[in-house]
């Protein structure tokens, strides 16, 4: 059989998934407690096995498991026996860890530049009016090659704008100080939630992520379990993964298979209350990313969680039970039933209903990629453990990973905030210095006392000259970092991080 067709579910004979289509993406969904999470983990190891490097986020935290080979219980026994499996070898896969906030994994961090406006609008809950002034704030930085690393940056960033908006208004456009208010509280709600965490130094490098171990893709999961708490930073923190991934991958065409496969859970966080002109631009980035190599699979609870033409760009279907006990619920059921090409066979819209747990109603895309007709299935057993591991055992493959040791540690080195930090020292630094030379003028101008004085030399003051400080050295630092992956001129993508 051929390398390309991936074993993942059990009909009257074995479903395949075809590697070639694998970057046409896909859509797993049912109700809670369906097994969809198995199914990601299922999808996970046949993709691993073929070396293609997986990227999932964790919102339960029971994948943890996949990094530990598996054991025998009378279900993987049952599904052996009924699916004729020979030789069932339970192992692990190469796996690492990540997290926000440095606990289950290893550090995951970008900076504010790098996740750029239009995305920290959107965490920042802003209305168009002030996502264009955030987009103004932005290009003042990245014109003058002020990096905003962190939360600080961006608020110094946003004060020096506010206090100077007469002198940008004109190059810029006006910005007003209750939108910068704005602005400021959203930053204070933001690092609340975790923003002050997620925004730092190291910033991941994106490439991290596509790699491979002993010719096994490695499995990259994302703790997101207390990052859910916050769903918004959640699915705008995935939403920038994605962007980052189209904006500087090269074009490879099709391959004969992906060189990622991305899954994104809880989708319908992403679209919730998503305006249109994000919608559209999630949209392009789904429609033109398989050219880089990447393919996007969503998980949801139903597939009317996904916007149309979002809907339509995803050819590999994966149905879980759905439960019909109101009339959404059943409107639900029927559009599921109707993203399937039909199977005389099958009464899809009734079955979608009776499915039990591990049960599933499938459609990949042949070779050609045509959509195969709707087929009930059973998905295989996973090879390694269902659940999650220890602390101990996740610390011990922490400190196996490739990138152990590379963003353990925080950095902050010179950015916006040191930058105009040293601006306004100098600025009061020149305003003393005005200050004592007036008074100095003034002492000189009163009438003299003594007719037989000889009148006194007036002499200028001395005023020092302006020292050398570190922030000639730090924006030569800054434009070499820029300028190495922007040139003069710094380019923003889609949904406006930088590209390369």
């Amino acid at each position: 059989m051929s390398d390309t067709l991936l074993y993942v579910a059990h009909s009257a004979n074995p479903l395949h998934l075809d590697a070639r289509m694998a970057n046409r993406h896909g859509l797993i969904a049912g109700a809670t407690g369906t097994g969809k999470t198995v199914s990601l983990q299922v999808l996970s190891e046949v993709f691993s096995a073929q070396g293609i490097p997986v990227f999932m986020a964790d919102v339960k935290g029971d994948l943890s498991g996949i990094g530990k080979p598996g054991t025998m219980n009378k279900i993987i026994a049952a599904r052996q026996e009924e699916f004729g499996i020979e030789n069932f070898d339970f192992q692990g896969y190469p796996v690492c860890f990540l997290d926000v906030f440095g606990n289950q994994g290893h550090p995951f961090r970008t900076t504010i530049s790098r996740m750029g406006p239009m995305l920290l609008s959107r965490l920042l809950n802003l209305n168009d009016a002030q996502t264009a002034a955030l987009h103004l704030v932005f290009r003042i930085a990245d014109d003058k090659n002020w990096l905003l690393i962190d939360m600080k940056d961006l608020r110094a960033m946003l004060d020096h704008v506010g206090k100077n908006s007469k002198e940008y208004s004109t190059e810029y456009g006006n910005i007003s100080t209750q939108t910068i208010g704005t602005m400021q509280r959203g930053l204070l709600m933001l690092e609340g939630e975790g923003g002050n965490i997620f925004f730092g130094e190291p910033d991941f490098d994106i490439n991290d992520i596509i790699r491979t171990q002993s010719g096994k893709g490695v499995i990259n999961i994302l703790a997101a379990d207390k990052l859910m708490q916050s769903p918004m930073l959640y699915s705008t923190m995935l939403l920038w993964m994605l962007s980052e991934l189209y904006e500087n991958l090269p074009e490879v065409g099709d391959q004969p298979k992906p060189k990622l496969v991305f899954f994104f859970d809880e989708a319908h966080l992403l679209f919730n209350d998503a305006p249109k002109v994000l919608t559209d631009k999630i949209e392009k980035i789904v429609r033109l990313i398989r050219s880089k190599g990447v393919g996007v699979y969503f998980v949801s609870q139903s597939p009317s969680d996904i916007p149309d033409n979002v809907l339509g760009q995803l050819g590999n279907r994966i149905q879980h039970a759905l439960r019909a006990y109101t009339p959404r619920d059943q409107k639900a059921v029927k559009v599921a039933a109707q993203t399937f090409r039909p199977n005389p066979a099958i009464k899809t819209e009734q079955v979608i209903t009776e499915l039990g747990v591990g049960e599933v109603l499938v459609s990949f895309l042949d070779a050609e990629g045509r959509p195969s007709i709707v087929e009930q299935a059973k998905m295989l057993p996973p090879h390694s453990q269902i659940g999650p591991i220890t602390d101990a055992e996740r610390a011990e493959l922490m400190k196996k990973s490739f990138i152990y040791g590379k963003y353990e540690e925080a950095i902050d080195r010179w950015s916006a905030y040191e930058i105009l930090k040293e601006k306004d020292q100098q600025l009061q630094q020149q305003q003393l210095q005005q200050q004592q030379m007036q008074q100095q003028q003034q002492k000189q101008q009163l009438p003299q006392t003594q007719g037989n004085r000889q009148p006194q030399t007036t002499r200028k003051p001395t005023i020092p000259k302006k020292k050398t400080s570190g922030s000639g050295t730090i924006f030569k630092s800054i434009t070499q970092t820029l300028g190495s992956r922007q040139g003069q001129m710094l380019v923003r993508g889609i949904l406006g991080s930088f590209t390369r």
